[in-house]
């Protein structure tokens, strides 16, 4: 799940809705609208989205253990 497109360094998202959702086992990330069409080329062919951030420097949001 993507959380938010910025340019700057912080994207602003709720932390905790993001954690509920990588708890499910989903990829949960910001990215930069630079790499959104190569994001976006991965999801449509079956990639493996969270091995492609993790090729590309972006830190997935760890899920909420409760």
């Amino acid at each position: 799940m993507l959380l938010a497109l910025s340019d700057d360094g912080r994207p602003s998202y709720d932390s905790r809705h993001a954690g509920a959702i990588a708890a499910m086992d989903c990829p949960v990330f910001a990215c930069t609208p630079d790499q959104f069409p190569d994001l976006m080329a991965t999801a449509l062919t079956k990639q493996d989205v969270g091995q492609w951030a993790s090729a590309n420097g972006i830190e997935l949001i760890r899920g909420n253990q409760g």
